[in-house]
């Protein structure tokens, strides 16, 4: 029996960046996929007959330059085309709000609306642009880890120097992305509601909460620390979807020597004497490893896939505790025509960013209220992308498919009822809502893939349908991701690691907690990472 040097259950985006990098320093890696391709939630699928789309995941920017540049993304042909105007808001007066395409655009949008509004525009782009470049920073650096002795205390040193040097405005900004509600953030900056919505929009993507929920405002600021193409804050579309960027990830990785076998579903991790030496598969073989190392969230793998004997029971507890569940309800519809909306008839830019529907944070704090009530909206959010509009290899000449990331839909519903009796009821219920603004829309649907929180658990392992591994809030960030004394990506087993999104820095595509993690097990493999363990 082959023994590896690192066993990688799951092969997502953050499995095979760290498989890269290990493979790279010349250790023996075996990726256990447990579908029949790479890619995780990050994969391009023909949902109907001629049509195909990312149908998870579905937009770029925060994939990490150093992965890109490490895996040669570019050279082998990554193409990432950036969207002309970042979002396009229709209002229920009939009215609708551009966002993006440069500060003066962008700020002639808002005297439509306020002009109080468009003069604090350009501060409130250097607060968050300057808050932005502390996560950057600190995106591929491991966290200190609690307990961990004077090397901790060294790593916070360094790790919050920058941040301690910073003016005091800036700190002070700090403070309020990180504890305050998307509300009374975006409150001190803007008046105008629709202004508002705009930016509010990010706080609640992948967030089952409201804008008014304290910290909501730091998941507002993760989803503006990526780039595109070099651009700060940019999103863009994947030319093939976003299994275009895993399927050349996992050419790297195969030329790096990595073996990736499909439909190898992992039914436990294996333990001999407090330390984890191997994996069994579902179908009863067993694969030996010197290091285990999850891509999967942290759930999946401490309430599944590990012995409950191999954990304490105040560990036990902790996970119990941990918060899963982002609210998402996915959908990916085919469409004959593309979609005219009331507000601004006809073809152009606008169906080339991201089309919100969530006019104000009062509709968005409505949508939470009635998933916490019902089980779902009663006027979700609404996400739609349209990546045929710029990748004409998605759709039939002439017809497109378009991505609907929908909020609020709770992860479970109340009364003992299932998502499998009423996830077409919700899809109907998402097509009426962008049907309102875009009456042409629901009778141009020539076909439609519906993915449901449990759906989405069900195909990617997402536990509760959490496309963050885990909820974004300050008790489950940074060096508390997932739980406090776990933030270096080393588990409570000897030899078990974690790479996924539950670790820092995080939700979305990436690539920094697989190549962090890499980089501490290749730390535990030294001289010195070795005399550590001894001691």
């Amino acid at each position: 029996m082959t023994n590896y040097d690192a066993v990688i259950i799951g092969g997502g985006h953050n499995g095979l960046v760290c498989a890269f990098y290990l493979a790279r320093a010349g250790l023996k890696v075996r990726i256990l996929e447990r579908r029949a391709v790479v890619g995780g939630a990050a994969v391009t699928e023909e949902f109907h007959p001629g049509f195909r789309n990312s149908v998870a995941s579905y937009t770029v920017s925060l994939l990490q330059p150093r992965v890109i540049a490490d895996m040669k993304l570019a050279e082998r042909g990554l193409t990432i085309r950036e969207r002309p105007i970042s979002n396009f808001l229709p209002q229920e007066n009939g009215g609708c709000l551009k966002l993006g395409g440069g500060l003066e655009r962008t700020q002639a949008e808002f005297r439509k609306f306020s002009n109080r509004d468009a003069e604090a525009l350009p501060g409130y782009y250097d607060a968050l642009e300057g808050v932005a470049d502390v996560l950057r920073r600190l995106a591929l650096k491991t966290p200190p880890n609690a307990g961990g002795g004077l090397r901790a205390l060294l790593q916070m040193a360094a790790q919050g120097a920058p941040m301690a040097r910073l003016p005091i405005d800036r700190q002070r900004d700090i403070l309020d992305l990180f504890t305050k509600s998307a509300r009374t953030f975006l409150d001190t900056w803007f008046e105008s509601e629709a202004v508002k919505a705009a930016f509010g929009f990010d706080a609640i993507v992948g967030n089952y909460a409201s804008p008014d929920t304290p910290g909501s405002a730091y998941v507002l600021l993760h989803h503006v620390f990526g780039e595109v193409n070099g651009k700060k804050g940019a999103w863009g579309h994947a030319v093939g979807g976003m299994g275009r960027i895993t399927q050349l990830m996992a050419d790297a990785v195969r030329e790096a020597g990595v073996e990736i076998t499909l439909e190898a579903p992992v039914a436990r991790v294996l333990t001999d004497n407090g330390k984890a030496v191997g994996v069994k598969l579902e179908s009863g073989a067993e694969v030996m490893g010197k290091a285990v190392i999850a891509n999967v969230g942290p759930k999946l793998l401490y309430e599944r896939l590990v012995a409950p004997q191999d954990l304490s029971a105040e560990f036990r507890r902790r996970v119990t505790g941990f918060k899963a569940g982002s609210g998402t309800f996915r959908m990916n519809v085919a469409l004959s025509e593309l979609p005219d909306f009331t507000c601004l008839p006809g073809d152009g830019e606008h169906l080339q960013s991201g089309i919100i529907i969530a006019p104000t944070l009062d509709y968005m704090d409505r949508a939470y209220a009635d998933a916490r009530r019902y089980g779902w909206s009663k006027r979700p959010i609404v996400e739609m992308l349209i990546p045929s509009t710029v990748d004409d290899s998605l759709a039939p000449k002439g017809q497109h498919v378009a991505s609907l990331f929908c909020q609020q839909f709770a992860p479970v519903l109340p009364d003992g009822r299932s998502w499998d009796d009423e996830r077409e009821a919700a899809a109907d219920h998402i097509i009426d809502t962008v049907t309102h603004y875009a009456p042409n829309f629901r009778a141009s649907v020539l076909g439609r893939m519906i993915l449901s929180p449990l759906d989405l658990e069900r195909k990617f392992g997402l536990a509760g349908g959490d496309i963050m591994h885990g909820a974004m809030s300050l008790d489950q960030l940074w060096a508390a991701r997932p739980f406090l004394g776990h933030g270096h990506y080393r588990g409570p087993i000897r030899g078990l690691y974690m790479c996924g999104a539950g670790s820092h820095p995080g939700g979305g595509v990436t690539g920094a907690p697989g190549h962090n993690a890499a980089q501490e097990i290749l730390a535990d493999r030294s001289l010195l990472g070795r005399f550590r363990r001894w001691r």
